[in-house]
């Protein structure tokens, strides 16, 4: 477990709810990306609303049939890896901002690991 601590970065993709990669969702394509590469894991937010480049509001409408709200699916790793995958989707993204900041990760269990250290 001691090689998911430390420092490392954080990788932060904006995208919304209807952005595809072919024809499937953009962000349903990055988390298999992230789970074949092996990256150390992904998580994806749903927003309830935002406002993008073009200053457009976004938010959830009862009334509406395609919601097209905001994500942000965040990925915890190494620098190398988070560049490497970086340029990997760079190819899947038409509309997207990137932001990469530091963090330390302090702390990481889970009781998979827990047992098999044990042994």
């Amino acid at each position: 477990m001691k090689k998911y601590l430390g420092k490392k970065k954080i990788l932060r993709i904006y995208i919304d709810t209807t952005d595809k990669y072919n024809t499937e969702a953009l962000w349903e394509v990055i988390l298999a990306e992230v789970k074949r590469i092996g990256l150390s894991g992904a998580t994806v937010f749903k927003g309830i609303a935002g406002i993008g480049a073009f200053s457009e509001i976004r938010s959830f409408k009862v009334w509406s049939l395609a919601q097209e709200l905001p994500l942000i699916i965040e990925i915890i790793d190494d620098e190398q890896k988070i560049k490497n995958f970086i340029e990997h989707i760079d190819v899947m993204l038409d509309n997207a901002l990137m932001t990469i900041t530091d963090t330390e990760v302090i702390r990481y269990k889970h009781k998979k690991f827990t047992q098999e250290e044990d042994k």
